[in-house]
């Protein structure tokens, strides 16, 4: 099948509006000129909306990743600790890049598919005492899990003193996550996930404690250095040359969000969500979450015994036409992964299930 024609169910890059695609064929202008000033500065006020939140945002022409490792270089100094729950790939990830910067990462594990107990959190940060930040990832999408209690977790860190930064890359807008009213010091998401822009930005919202502290203890990179964003982006402006076509195409975005209203999309992911938890469990499919910690935005599901994985997706693609992906470190070969995000709707969750059972139904199992 004509991979334009394909319906593209992975957890990121995920499906485009044609509204968001054509926004992209918008004229290139002076990033130093009014127009992008305008344009920027509406995106700026937009992202606000998306972050519940009256203080800075920036935009990054970069990966999610990207913007997750602002957030580190921009908090973290050598010698700094901080407290990392781990449960995934990318907060494995993520507690190494902190030991890139040079902090130390307290690890607070749990086997992949499960997420660390509060109390287990709870007790790391008082067994530390004093320490840096709190990094989280809010939805670990190599395992389809989602940590329950960001609120709770941001309130602790910050009676210990200490940041709170929340990567929600792939879920911020498939959740609501009100960073003002919640106490996150730092949050992240992307472009191409409940956003549905295509890939290609970071997005991200920053406490004015947090602001304070990097204009005091400027950070050791010049690329991501936060404050040097924000001083542009007060004219309209970015210290360098952005992905003009990104940047109109994420203002469409998220103007197609907020015409939806984000406390709508957030309840429409949790319709979607259910319908394919069930829709997969009717057709004998174990998800990988136990329910308490299930992501609304990626489903993650155990191969029956005896499924090839690469033959299984790669039938998927071609034959039915539908594109997921596979499992990550541990459940790499055994897993597949369903993204439930940004334009998800009735019809492509019945193409999903649809074409998952009939192709399962060719795999001896």
């Amino acid at each position: 099948m004509d991979s334009r024609q394909q319906l593209i169910m992975l957890p990121g890059p995920t499906n485009v509006s044609d509204r968001v695609m054509r926004a992209m064929l918008g004229p290139i202008i002076n990033h130093r000129g009014d127009a992008f000033r305008e344009l920027y500065k509406g995106v700026l006020e937009k992202t606000r909306r998306l972050f519940q939140t009256e203080g800075e945002v920036v935009v990054l022409s970069s990966s999610g990743t990207g913007g997750v490792e602002a957030a580190v270089w921009n908090i973290i100094r050598p010698g700094d600790v901080a407290v990392v729950p781990v449960f995934g790939e990318f907060s494995t990830r993520l507690a190494e890049t902190v030991e890139m910067a040079g902090g130390r990462a307290v690890r607070v594990s749990s086997d992949f598919g499960k997420v660390p107990a509060f109390d287990q959190l709870k007790a790391a940060m008082e067994a530390q005492g004093s320490f840096k930040a709190l990094f989280l990832v809010h939805n670990e999408t190599s395992t389809g899990v989602a940590a329950p209690y960001v609120e709770e977790a941001a309130k602790l860190a910050r009676e210990h003193g200490a940041f709170a930064v929340i990567d929600a890359i792939s879920s911020l807008g498939g959740y609501a996550i009100p960073v003002d009213r919640w106490g996150v010091d730092v949050c992240i998401t992307g472009s191409q996930k409940c956003v549905a822009a295509p890939p290609g930005l970071a997005l991200l919202s920053v406490s004015q404690r947090a602001v304070e502290f990097m204009k005091k203890s400027p950070p050791k990179t010049r690329y991501f250095e936060l404050p040097r964003y924000l001083e542009y982006g007060a004219k309209g402006e970015t210290p360098f040359t952005p992905a003009l076509p990104l940047y109109y195409a994420l203002d469409e975005a998220l103007e197609e969000l907020l015409e939806e209203g984000l406390s709508k999309r957030v309840e429409r992911h949790d319709r979607m969500s259910a319908l394919i938890y069930e829709g997969l469990a009717g057709q004998g499919l174990k998800a990988v979450a136990e329910k308490s910690v299930r992501s609304k935005t990626v489903i993650a599901s155990f191969y029956p015994a005896g499924v090839d994985d690469a033959k299984f997706r790669k039938a998927l693609a071609h034959e039915r036409g539908v594109v997921i992906a596979g499992g990550f470190g541990p459940f790499a070969g055994k897993v597949f992964r369903v993204g439930c995000m940004g334009q998800i709707n009735e019809e492509m969750v019945e193409t999903t299930l649809k074409a998952i059972g009939e192709t399962m139904a060719n795999f001896p199992h």
